[in-house]
């Protein structure tokens, strides 16, 4: 009696190191045409990296001299302040232009900072609807209406929870405890009953060694782990499908969609996760899906 038990602990321990021996760590390089490979500027712990596109700051562009004059935000018109940004312009008033353009639904993105082509796309837009001309650089004619038709920005529109904007959860999603895993907009919603409870950037494996899609349950959970077959840190690993896990990657944050991980879902925000990690339990849902 004693040796079946003894046998049965063994076996139970040899299934979890092999199913924790599919763990991933980050991979260098992606192959072209990974859902994934989108390149990004950088980012480092926390702090919100922008959304892959050109209004992303690139690495060896350098403020107009219109950015250095710019005014703080103001959250009313005023005839005062002579207000002019324009593409190639970095400043926190052009963070507060991006979020009054998002409230208005002529951006989609989360604000940079950086006037990109996004930026002169929406600002385009704007002035055509509204009768100014359509230069795609704002003067003052065109700040003051855009001040005028929206509110001062909170902080959560200025630097947003996740800089992805997060998808319309899968009805799988909607029923009990769930990670709820978009793999095209690349966010993770921690939702209960129906309702989001918090919302994080996410990345997964590239074409090679695509992260699954479909229901899972977590399996287990490690908050302090290294992958046995890359030897990469895992903290707050929570593992749902043969190895593959919800977990923390310093690669990601430091590198955002420039890299890939080899399945697992990588979360760029370690703060957000090690609070999801302590709400989760063994056995809740996780649900991936495009």
């Amino acid at each position: 009696m004693h040796r079946q038990r003894f046998i049965v602990r063994t076996l139970g321990v040899a299934t979890a190191v092999a199913l924790a021996a599919t763990a991933c760590g980050p991979q260098k390089t992606e192959p072209a045409g990974s859902a994934s490979s989108v390149p990004s500027a950088s980012a480092a712990g926390s702090t919100p990296e922008s959304s892959p596109s050109t209004d992303s700051k690139p690495a060896d562009a350098s403020p107009s001299p219109s950015a250095s004059q710019s005014a703080s935000p103001s959250a009313s018109p005023s005839p005062t302040v002579k207000a002019i940004m324009a593409n190639g312009d970095e400043s926190e008033q052009v963070r507060d232009l991006q979020a009054r353009l998002k409230q208005l639904k002529y951006m989609k993105v989360a604000p940079t900072g950086f006037y990109g082509s996004k930026t002169t796309a929406a600002v385009k837009a704007f002035q055509t609807k509204n009768g100014l001309t359509a230069s795609g650089a704002v003067d003052e004619a065109t700040w003051k209406k855009i001040q005028s038709l929206s509110k001062k920005p909170t902080a959560d529109e200025l630097r947003p929870p996740t800089v992805n904007e997060v998808d319309a959860p899968d009805p799988r999603c909607m029923t009990g405890r769930v990670m709820c895993i978009s793999k095209e907009s690349r966010t993770l919603a921690w939702m209960i009953d129906g309702k989001i409870v918090s919302t994080m950037d996410v990345r997964f494996g590239s074409e090679n060694t695509p992260t699954r899609e479909g229901e899972f349950k977590v399996e287990w959970k490690a908050k302090d782990w290294t992958s046995t077959i890359y030897h990469t840190p895992m903290p707050y690993s929570m593992f749902f499908s043969q190895g593959q896990a919800v977990h923390y990657s310093a690669d990601f944050a430091a590198r955002g969609y420039a890299g890939a991980s080899h399945g697992c879902v990588n979360v760029r925000d370690k703060g957000k996760l090690a609070t999801l990690f302590d709400q989760v339990h063994v056995g809740d849902k996780v649900v991936v899906y495009w």
